[in-house]
């Protein structure tokens, strides 16, 4: 379980990281970072919740 989570967690960031490479304006990263966030919390409290 713990494993799961570090690479939700990883994978998260990596895409986050990869958004801020993107040529978009500010306001549609911010909107794709906050879409990623939520769906990166939903994969851990399903995988808490089992």
């Amino acid at each position: 379980m713990l494993i799961s989570a570090l690479i939700i967690f990883l994978v998260v960031i990596l895409v986050l990281y990869l958004i801020n490479m993107l040529p978009l304006d500010g306001r549609a990263k911010k909107i794709v970072r906050i879409i990623v966030i939520i769906i990166g919390v939903i994969s851990l409290l399903k995988l808490i919740a089992f």
